[in-house]
This record gives C-alpha cells, structure tokens and sequence, in this order.
C-alpha cells in the first residue's frame, strides 16, 4: 500500500470531510492549510429551456410519484429500493457527514416519469458515480432510471395494414426563383423512400412564378413504419436545377377516407406556397407481418434469381476499317502510310438492375469473349413494398485495337434496346420463363424465380442482453460476491443475485490514457476492487489498453507488472521503424488484401497497422472475438469498446451515435440492432447476411475506436482554438417549422411536425463540405440497412426527434436508410463510455469513471448530463464554478521522492500530449504511478461506494 508521503507530482487528491450540508469533495492545495469546495453537484427539478415532448398515450393520466431528495433525512427514495437511511450513507461516501446531492427529479425525467410499466422495466439503476480525473475524485448520487415502454427487450412480431396513398400536386403560388433575368422554371420532386426506390418529379413550367401541375403520384404505404414524403421544389437551370426548398411531410398526419388539401407555406414574406392534395385508403393488398422492437421494422425480403437462355448471343465482329487520314482526307486520297487501321472486335451485354436493391446493377455478356469469363446469372434482394421493376438494358461494347505503333486500345459502348419485367408479376417461389423485348426486333429470355424470405434474421433485434454476455453475468456474480466479502470484511459472501454491478471506465486521450489505465487498474487490483467490477469500457486510448490485456484471458487474475512492462517497452520505443522500408511494404499488402476482400480503405485502416506497430511491434493474428475466451468462465471483467457513428459534415457532439464492440456482439443500443462480432465486416440487407467476409483484425478496430483525427476543420479548430468556425452559421440553411393545420389533425405525439429547409444555395454548400466533411472517416458495411424505423420511433428514449432540427427528426436520413456506417472515435461525442454503462438493461450499480484528460477535467460530466437531459436519463446536474479546482497536498520525505514527483502533466511542454506517442522511462513510469496512487489513496472512498452499492442491492431484493 503506498502511504501518503509516496510523492507522484504537484496534483494529488486528498478527499477531506466537510461539515453537514456541503454536497462536495475537498482538495487541499499544495502548501495550503485550509480547503475549498471544488464541485458543486445539484440534482435539478426546474423545467429544462427546451421542448419538452408531449406525455405518450399510454402515460396519460398517470400520476407521478413522490420525489424525495437523497439528502432528505427522512423516509424512502421511491423506486429505489433504498432504505431511508441511504442518503445519510451517500454523504458519507462522499467525505462528508451531511447531505448528498440532491435527487429530485430532472426536467427530462419529468417527461416519463411516474409509468407503472416504467417501473417495473427498471429492475436496476445507477445509483453512484465515482469520477476521478488526474487530479481529483467525485461521488454522484443518481436516480432510479427506467426503460422507455415503446422499445420491447425481443422483438415481436407485430400485422400491419398497407394503405393507398394518391398524392396530387396542385399548384405554387409567388415563387422567385434563382434567375435574375427571367421567373423561375419550376418543378417537384417527390421523395418516399418507405414506398418508392426513386424519387419521381412533375414536368417543368418554364418561366412562370404561379405553375401549376394537376400530376398524381400513387404509393403504397406499409402501416408499420414512418412514412415521411419529402416535396422539393427546384428551379431547372441549363447547367442543373438549384433547390428553392425542401419540405418533409409525416404522412402519420393523414387518416383513411379523408381527402386532405394542404397548403405548404414556403415564405411568409412573399407568400410563397406550394399547395398538394392527399387521399390515403386501404389497401386491397392483404396485411402483412413484420419484427420489430418498436424502434426498427424488418419485413420480408424478395430474392430475384436468374440465368439468361434463349439463342441471342450475337457473334463476334471481327473486321478491318480504312480510317480517315490526315487533314481528315478519305483513305483513297492519301498515301497508304498516313492510314490508321483498326480491328474492332464487338460482343452484347445485358445490363439488369432492380432498383432499391441491395445489388447493384449487373453486366452479363449475350456471348462469352475469349478475354472474359463472366457468370450468366443473376440475383438480386429488394423491399417488396419498394414496388420496384428488374429493368433490362441491351449494350453493343466495341474494342477498338489500333495496328499503329501505340496500339491503344479504346471500348465504345452503346444501347441498342431496353425493357423490363415487374416484380409483383412474377409468381412466388416458381421458375418462370420471361420473352422481354428490347426494341428494334431485339428481345432476350430470362428464367427468373422470386422467393420471400423466411421470418429468421441474421441479426439480433431488441434491447435485452445478447446470451453470451447474460451467461457471462451469472458467472461473474460468483467472483464478485467473493470479491466483496474479502474487501468489505464481511462475515459471509453475498447472495449472488444481489451483488451490485460495477463498470469502469476509461477516457480518451491517446498514449497517455493508454499508460494511465494499466495505473489505476493495477490501483484497483491492488486494493482487491479489480475482482468486483463487472465491466470495463473505454474510448480512444483507453481501448488500446484493453484490448492489449485481453490477450492473456487470466490477465486480472495474475499482477499486471507484467503487462505493464511490456506497454512500457512498446510506449518507449522509436516508432520510426513504423516507416522502414519492410514495414511499408506490409502495409501496402495488408491493405491491398482489405481492399480485395471488398472492404472500402481508408486512412483509418492505416492508421490501425500503425497502431499495431505501436502496441506490437509485429504482426498481431488477434481479432475481437477471440476475447470470448477471457470471459467465457467470468474471470475477468466483461470488456466493452466504443465508437461512434457519425455524419460526415456533421459535428460529433450535434450527432452521433453509440456503437459497442464486446467479444460476442457489434451494435448500436439505439436501435436495438447487433450482429455476431465474428460478422461485423459481412454484408447484411433487411436483417438477412448476404455475403460473408473474414472477421476484421483487431488492430483494423483499434484504429477505429482510436481515430481521433477523423475531425473535419470545424471540430479541428474547436478542440485547438475553442472556437468553432462562427461564418459557417451564416452559409447554414434554415429549418421552419411549418405546421398549420392543427385543427384539422387529432394530438399525435409520434407524429413528426412538418419542417421546411431552405438552403442557402451552391457556394454555401460548397463551403460548408470543406469545413465540415470528414476526409478521412472510414466507410463500414450497414448491417442495419433496408431496415426501417418503427411508425412510433420518436417515442423511443434513445431518439431527440422533439427537437426539431436534431437529425433523429429526420428519418429519412438515419443510420439504416444509408449504405455505409462512419465510425469514429467515441471522443467526438463523449470522451468517456458514460452512454453505454448507463442502458438500463445492464443495471449498473456503481461507475468508477477515470478521465485522463488534461484540460477541461469535468467536460465529460458535463456533457454526459446534456446527453442524459435531452434523453430523459436521470443524471446530476454539474456545476463547476472557477477556480474550484485546487492542488491536494502531498507529503514527500526523501529527495528521490521529490526528483520523482517534480513533475507537470499538463502545459505547452507536457510529455503527455495527444500527439505523442513516445514517452521516455521515467515519463511512462511516473503517469502510471501517478494513476496507481489515486486509486489507492482513495480506498476508503471506493469501499464506501461498494457498502451503498450492496446495501442498495440487498434492500431492493
């Protein structure tokens, strides 16, 4: 046990005990005798600034229950399950014989409280949170946090109608387009992606500020899923069409049988309006069944296959031609040695497409040429509802081979013909014969089958913890309820079903959080503490840490001194043997291979070599489920690594969202979707593998999860300047919201209300893609594509979408409406997994959360509260006033003692930034030790945590 003279630098923490009232820790200043409040930690019951979301249907008239504040002396803290005596020993924990934080409720809570389904879905809550930056510890009290009842823990399988939907665009009044000598050259386009694979568009009404189009567009709409119909009005120009404006329109807001005229206002100043009649009926079509979780649809998938038949295979032309000369003379006018001859070698192909499939279109040769050996087959998976076509085109491909010296050779294409075959006319699970024909006398014959999928999906769907990770808890449990009797003391070992569930997390910050983890998990096993966690998480450096230990699957059973100087070596090393001329070689191999496997290469791919470089110094075989191992008996904590997906010319803290990586599972806890981690890299479509790939290396995922470059110039000037790019506002466009036929609807709370964009135009856009798009974001096959968003999704807690300009309000452009995922490095959003401890259904007790930041060291608390507000997730308010953050005093006796500690983390000189990742011996061992120290002066503050924690379990039964 290191005693309190140990020295490890000027910023020690010495958590002392106030008087009764002061919901705080202490820090003592170096050479100070006295002490200072350094946080102020406030439970918050006042209405937040921000909409609050109307009360869903199934909460109307729910009364919500008693609030009593955890500093409360007398009775119970309702739905918790802690005894009245609770409070009192949370301000103990905390250095402090008064009042703890506050616990009333938060504004966001206010938005759900009070649910008896609520209730009921939260067997477990957070109840502390013990933060520790580099220099100082903190304990929050939290509040019971409960489940949203619109998510289901399994997906169900649910009967929806489909509907008719006739929509007929009118007319625009008073539009200016963007012309300045003549009047704008309208036309809309209409966009419904649930039920169309394209968009569709009027005709254009050249230079008129009044068109008008009378056109009807019909859809079928499935009742299960958010069907929002995007209008757009442009104004066609030679050059292209410039967008005037674009309106997003939730058809939730039609009801059957009711003819529904709207008038869309574009500008209230100039009265622009654009006016489109609605008629949604019931379909004759039969309901179908979907799975859902109450977030996210999958319906049947419709599987095209196919071969081409029939004798139109055209042969080969082989044929000799006397070109023009020079000076563009014919070939009799001139000497023969100014002739270019040409050998053309022509053969057909058929071109097939479907679209909104998940294929793309597909080249199939009429005959085989001697050069190519191409398959005649075809297959194709697509949404049914999409009501799409296989369209068929006919090419005549000439090679044209010069016979003069250069020998170029040139391929000229051409379509002699096109037809089509519509899906909904081909009979289910039936070969069929199909004579198409393409025009000009020309025809070709398909045999085509088309099958619907089977209910199984490939994915998991729902909220609940995936078996893997369940099994691995009820083995954990045994070693945690060992653990706990032999560092609390206890006469015997707790029931195994009451033992509190502990995470631990580790923040970003590159090397230097990399160094600091191995510290204070050495800290935690010391003390015994390291047997009690249940899980651990990181970001960015963090997860280069984790994911090194977890080689060795006993590695919290045995000292981590071993493993410690092993990461000293690897951090104190040159790394310019990452740039000789054999290791570059490598790189270009190991990403030659990714790129040929089907995989989209990117920086960050690099990036992961590199950092397998760094860490290993060799080639590294491991791959993320290999982990499976070091969890399979509990043995060690369950480890979760995050990321985040993000929107390339989006900032990260605007959106993103959480993805996790453990060593059974990859998935997004916001949409109830996950996948095998052996089938991250595979290729899914409507929750159905189509095509497997190799599990990546985990060096690929640890340059994922460590990309902290992946910044556009926005976010890049923010962390440096602490500013963003202010003009950029300015080029933004604008976002109304345009709802007014109020009377005519009945109060909807999973409608979404009718927004209006209005861009800024061309050059806006140009500059707003230079500053803000991610160059060098890595491209990642969508496992959740051509799935679609539950009809009730907003209600969802995971979802923002009552803020209106937030992108969850934009369904159109979420995660499984797009081909490829952006994940980053969880630092953009979060510098700490905070998102993913908290999900209720991993009913986390207690967070021991360490934050190896240099600046800003409350920024994650801070920024976790906004995140838990705008979701309705309990979370103390924190407030950091200036000049709270003070320097603990540290004894040191010796003159080695003082030549070790003299040290500063932070500064324009620091050893320890971001961007360094080479640290000398002395650097490496005074950071690690530095870590080590604060857990370990903090054993009585940990303790505590663990007492309540228990003592919480155990009331709650």
């Amino acid at each position: 046990m290191i005693t309190r003279q140990l020295s490890l630098g000027t910023r020690m923490l010495v958590p002392d005990p106030l008087g009764e009232g002061v919901n705080c820790l202490l820090l003592r200043k170096l050479g100070s005798s006295h002490f200072r409040p350094h946080l102020q930690i406030q439970q918050s019951s006042s209405t937040r600034h921000t909409p609050v979301p109307p009360v869903r249907p199934e909460l109307q008239g729910v009364q919500p229950e008693s609030r009593v504040a955890l500093g409360s002396r007398q009775g119970s803290l309702l739905g918790t399950g802690l005894p009245s005596h609770a409070p009192g020993a949370l301000a103990r924990v905390a250095g402090g014989q008064g009042a703890a934080p506050p616990g009333g409720s938060t504004a966001a809570e206010e938005r759900e409280e009070g649910s008896s389904l609520e209730a009921l879905a939260a067997q477990a809550a957070v109840s502390l949170v013990a933060y520790q930056t580099s220099t100082n510890w903190v304990t929050l009290g939290l509040p019971p946090r409960t489940c949203s009842p619109v998510s289901c823990l399994l997906a169900l399988r649910e009967t929806h109608p489909y509907y008719d939907l006739q929509v007929k665009v009118l007319r625009a009044r008073n539009i200016r387009g963007t012309d300045l000598l003549s009047k704008a050259d309208c036309y809309v386009q209409l966009w419904l992606p649930t039920a169309s694979p394209s968009p569709t568009q009027t005709r254009t009404v050249a230079n008129c500020s009044d068109p008008e189009w009378n056109e009807v567009f019909h859809y079928q709409i499935h009742g299960a899923v958010k069907n929002v119909l995007e209008l757009t009005l442009y104004d066609k120009d030679v050059l292209g069409s410039d967008q005037l404006s674009l309106l997003l329109f939730d058809l939730r807001s039609l009801r059957p049988g009711q003819p529904h005229r709207h008038t869309f206002l574009l500008d209230r100043q100039d009265s622009q309006e654009l006016q489109v009649e609605f008629v949604l009926e019931k379909s004759q079509v039969p309901a179908s069944e979907v799975i859902t979780n109450g977030v996210l649809v999958v319906q049947p998938c419709l599987r095209i296959q196919g071969t081409l038949g029939g004798d139109e295979r055209a042969p080969h032309r082989d044929y000799v031609k006397a070109d023009q000369g020079w000076n563009g003379l014919p070939s009799e006018g001139v000497d023969f040695l100014s002739l270019e001859v040409f050998k053309h070698r022509g053969y057909r192909q058929i071109q097939l497409a479907v679209p909104g499939a998940y294929e793309k279109p597909q080249l199939l040769p009429l005959k085989y040429p001697v050069e190519q050996s191409l398959p005649s087959t075809f297959t194709f998976h697509v949404n049914p509802v999409l009501s799409s076509s296989l369209d068929i085109e006919l090419w005549e491909k000439l090679m044209v081979l010069q016979s003069s010296p250069s020998a170029e050779l040139e391929a000229q294409n051409s379509k002699l013909g096109e037809g089509g075959i519509v899906l909904s006319s081909l009979p289910l699970g039936r070969e069929e014969q199909r004579i198409v024909a393409l025009g000009e006398g020309q025809e070709v014959t398909l045999s085509v089958k088309a099958e619907m999928s089977s209910g199984d999906l490939d994915l998991r769907l729902g909220f609940d913890l995936c078996d893997g990770e369940q099994e691995f808890l009820d083995k954990r449990k045994q070693v945690v309820s060992k653990a706990l009797q032999k560092v609390l003391g206890l006469s015997e070992a707790p029931d195994s079903g009451q033992v509190p569930v502990v995470a631990v997390l580790g923040s970003g910050g590159g090397t230097r959080a990399m160094s600091s983890l191995y510290g204070s998990l050495a800290g935690l096993q010391e003390l015994g503490f390291l047997d009690t966690v249940t899980y651990l998480s990181g970001v960015s450096g963090s997860t280069w840490c984790i994911s090194t230990i977890y080689k060795n699957p006993t590695w919290s059973q045995v000292a981590l001194q071993g493993p410690m100087e092993c990461a000293q070596a690897r951090v104190c090393s040159s790394k310019m043997g990452a740039l000789s001329k054999e290791q570059l070689q490598y790189y270009a191999q190991e990403l030659g291979v990714r790129e040929s496997s089907g995989h989209s290469v990117s920086l960050i791919d690099l990036w992961g070599l590199l950092i397998e470089y760094f860490l290993y110094q060799e080639e590294n075989a491991a791959k993320l489920s290999d982990q499976q191992e070091a969890v399979s008996q509990g043995q060690n904590p369950y480890p979760i690594y995050a990321s985040v997906n993000v929107r390339t010319n989006i900032s990260g803290e605007d959106f993103a969202e959480w993805c996790e990586f453990t060593p059974y599972e990859v998935g997004f806890p916001k949409y109830g979707a996950y996948v095998p981690t052996e089938l991250f890299s595979s290729e899914f479509f409507m929750g159905r593998l189509l095509k497997l790939r190799p599990e990546p290396r985990i060096c690929y995922l640890q340059g994922v999860w460590g990309s902290a470059f992946a910044a556009s110039l926005d976010e890049i000037f923010l962390k440096t300047a602490g500013l963003s790019l202010g003009f950029l506002d300015s080029h933004r466009g604008s976002v109304d919201i345009t709802d007014d036929c109020q009377k005519l609807q009945q109060p909807d709370p999973a409608r979404l209300r009718t927004r209006l964009f209005t861009p800024q135009g061309p050059f806006s856009q140009a500059v707003l893609d230079i500053c803000t798009s991610r160059f060098t974001s890595a491209e990642t096959f969508n496992f959740t594509r051509g799935l679609c968003l539950h009809k009730d999704y907003v209600a969802g807690r995971e979802f923002v979408a009552w803020k209106d300009t937030h992108p969850d309000a934009f369904p159109n452009e979420l995660t499984p409406m797009k081909d490829c995922l952006y994940l980053v490095d969880g630092g953009f959003a979060i510098n700490s997994p905070f998102p993913l401890a908290l999900l209720p259904q991993r009913a986390v007790d207690l967070i021991l959360s360490f934050d190896y930041s240099l600046d800003a060291p409350f920024e994650v608390l801070q920024m976790t509260e906004k995140y838990c507000r705008d979701r309705g997730i309990p979370f103390p308010k924190i407030e950091v006033c200036p000049g709270d953050l003070e320097e603990p005093l540290v004894e040191r006796q010796t003159a080695e003692e003082k030549a070790f500690g003299d040290f500063v983390i932070s500064g324009p000189d620091t050893p320890y930034g971001m961007m360094n990742f080479t640290y000398k011996p002395e650097e490496f061992d005074r950071l690690v030790a530095l870590s080590r120290y604060n857990v370990l002066n903090n054993a009585e503050t940990l303790r505590g945590a663990l007492c309540l924690a228990l003592d919480r379990r155990q009331a709650g039964g």
